[in-house]
């Protein structure tokens, strides 16, 4: 057999058929719904007379609606005061008990953002395909999964069926070797790594990260990583798996048990690409030159290291540069200025890019013992979910985070975007851990910048953005 690259094994273990159009048909290991994008796709099963065609699995929760503080909270999902938000959570739960698909509804211990439930709950595991309605599926390709985000009509699809139809992307394996340095983080390389791709160079890939400096990464890492991959146009990223995959998912609550374990670990050590298999793509990066990053347009591609200062639109070409004039306008920056010099009006910590217990221990070790500066309005600490605010609590990170002047909220997606209450005012400047900075991303005229979560710490004490290496 020809030498194979993890994508290509994990695509081939789950082709159905395929046609000499190149469609193929692909077998769904793991659906994973919340609100936003599933209401159109049972309501499709129910003019339609079908059922699911394997209820388990299929795990639902909802994510982007629901309120993070504890006020609304406590009160349930009669608790939301926006009346769509309200709507679209009830008609989940209206669903999954009307379909018997297994949720953890507002209020379970277990709830929390869809990409990270799934991997902490051993719900998505090294082999799977996985999908969601969602773009930052992606995530879930940090444990060696095929893992990517679909439209409503193909949620429907997946539900009446478990397959899914698909084209084959091509192999991009992106390696990036030698060691990140102290205050650089997994977030600081992806942003790394969409500058020098930009945002179309993985378009019609499945990005295989590797190399010494990823597999010195954590699971949550890996994640991160992962999770932006879409960001840099792909819609797939994905490490393979190694000893930090195994005893990640070893405890995990759905992983496999005693012989099948073992099993299972027989055929996850297979989940790595061939010494020699072929990539249609390779991009090299070198771990020790990358530095603390600051997004600071309108695109995850616009972004910098924190010493460096805002670039000219007359020094490039006429299709960047009228972008650039565009982000200048609707950022209210300009060029020549330092990224230092860039004001934050708000701080957010979370999101399925750098929610995870490693994400607000990194956080908390920049914020331990000072204070939020006075010219920051708000600051924000949203756990991804409620087993990682229980583990942070345990470890006294909220008490940490309070003490400094951030507020500690409830699981859910938060400021990441505006389909909540936490969100951007006009004109604000967010410091934020999130994945996408798009005009209008956080709140109407909000304008969004993406760092690492002890950046956005460090931007917090400061009132500004900051080299956390400073600390």
């Amino acid at each position: 057999m020809a030498a194979q690259t993890l994508y290509d094994k994990l695509w081939q273990d789950h082709l159905v058929e395929e046609r000499d159009d190149g469609s193929a048909l692909i077998y769904v290991d793991r659906q994973l719904l919340h609100e936003v994008t599933s209401p159109q796709a049972f309501e499709g099963l129910k003019l339609a007379g079908r059922q699911p065609w394997r209820r388990e699995a299929n795990v639902a929760t909802p994510d982007h609606n629901v309120p993070t503080d504890s006020e609304q909270r406590q009160h349930g999902v009669a608790g939301i005061i926006d009346a769509t938000s309200r709507l679209q959570v009830q008609t989940l739960d209206e669903n999954c008990r009307e379909f018997s698909i297994p949720e953890f509804s507002i209020n379970d211990a277990r709830q929390g953002i869809v990409h990270v439930i799934g991997p902490e709950q051993g719900l998505t595991l090294p082999g799977m395909t996985v999908v969601c309605g969602d773009s930052h599926t992606a995530t879930i390709g940090a444990l060696a999964c095929l893992a990517h985000g679909i439209g409503t009509s193909e949620v429907e699809h997946v539900l009446a069926t478990q397959c899914l139809i698909q084209k084959k992307s091509r192999n991009m394996q992106v390696r990036v070797e030698g060691q990140l340095g102290p205050g650089v983080s997994a977030k600081d390389m992806i942003l790394a790594i969409i500058a020098h791709l930009g945002t179309a160079g993985g378009t019609g890939y499945a990005i295989e990260f590797a190399g010494s400096a990823v597999q010195a990464l954590s699971m949550e890492g890996r994640m991160t990583l992962c999770n932006m991959a879409i960001e840099a146009g792909a819609r797939v990223g994905m490490v393979a798996v190694d000893d930090t995959t195994l005893e990640y998912v070893r405890t995990r609550p759905y992983a496999p048990q005693g012989a099948q374990w073992e099993a299972a670990v027989a055929y996850w050590r297979t989940l790595h690409s061939d010494e020699d298999a072929h990539f249609d793509a390779v991009v090299r990066l070198d771990a020790q030159s990358i530095a603390p990053q600051v997004s600071w347009g309108t695109s995850p591609e616009m972004v910098l290291p924190i010493h460096a200062t805002l670039p000219d639109p007359a020094q490039t070409d006429a299709v960047r540069a009228a972008a650039w004039r565009r982000a200048y306008e609707y950022m209210g920056l300009r060029p020549g200025m330092k990224v230092s010099d860039i004001p934050v009006d708000r701080v957010f910590i979370g999101s399925c890019t750098n929610s995870r217990i490693e994400d607000l221990r990194a956080a908390a070790a920049v914020i331990r013992g000072r204070r939020v500066a006075a010219s920051v309005k708000q600051a924000l600490v949203v756990p991804g979910s409620g087993q990682v605010k229980r583990q942070a609590e345990a470890e006294g990170l909220d008490a940490i985070f309070t003490a400094a002047g951030f507020e500690w909220r409830l699981p859910g997606c938060s400021m990441c975007l505006a389909m909540n209450a936490d969100r951007l005012g006009a004109g604000e400047h967010c410091a934020s851990t999130s994945n996408r900075n798009f005009e209008g991303r956080q709140g109407q005229g909000g304008r969004t910048h993406l760092v690492s979560p002890a950046m956005a710490a460090a931007a917090a004490l400061a009132g500004h953005f900051v080299d956390v290496r400073e600390f």
